[in-house]
């Protein structure tokens, strides 16, 4: 099953649901609902549930393959910020043959399968829910509540309140950067924006590496 979390619903995320023609169930999760649920913080994220609903590995990036590089003549015809935004996403660090490797495991071993967790380790890899995330959690959702019914800048003040209180939650930040400029570039609305962020944390730390 594959969850989009988009607060814009089917007229943002459908396109792309359609365009992959899935045969599994595709949802839209329109509240970030798995944001609070589970601890997602970035996408793509993975998160492995057996047969008995037991999560045996908690949200972790989860790439299926390696993004092709682009071409210069591909970025020549681009807008500057989205040529620069591609340059910058090919130094992310990621792993997509080992993790496709332990999934493709788990799904013939199940419980045998040597990448499989139990649930005290399930436990321990999961992200701690203080009160500064509880409360960046309530943030967000005011600033959906607000952007869905027509206040886009009361809502500014929600997300910007979500990104103080938990800084390294991406999918707070690209969402609200998008619903202010669909290619999350610099705005009034915001200090920050995704190329600038990820140049500060560095590409190679967007994502934490995956135990396996």
């Amino acid at each position: 099953m594959s969850v989009a979390l988009d607060t814009g619903g089917a007229q943002d995320a459908g396109p792309w649901i359609d365009r992959a023609k899935t045969t599994h169930p595709a949802l839209i999760d329109q509240a970030h609902v798995l944001d609070e649920l589970l601890g997602v913080v970035n996408v793509p994220t993975g998160v492995w549930i057996d047969e008995q609903g037991l999560i045996v590995r908690p949200p972790e990036p989860a790439f299926p393959w390696r993004p092709r590089e682009p071409t210069d003549e591909l970025l020549a015809q681009l807008p500057p910020l989205m040529a620069e935004q591609l340059r910058e996403a090919q130094k992310i660090r990621i792993d997509p043959d080992s993790y496709v490797a332990a999934l493709r495991d788990w799904v013939e071993r199940g419980s045998d399968s040597r990448y499989a967790l139990d649930p005290d380790q399930v436990i321990a890899r999961s992200s701690p829910r203080d009160e500064d995330r509880g409360r960046a959690a309530a943030s967000f959702e005011l600033g959906q509540r607000l952007q869905r019914d027509g206040q886009p800048e009361d809502a500014v003040k929600w997300f910007r309140e979500a990104h103080r209180l938990q800084p390294e939650n991406w999918t707070y930040k690209r969402q609200a950067w998008s619903l202010a400029d669909p290619l999350q570039g610099p705005t009034q609305e915001y200090d920050s924006d995704w190329l600038t962020e990820v140049r500060k944390l560095g590409p190679e730390n967007y994502y934490p590496a995956v135990e396996l």
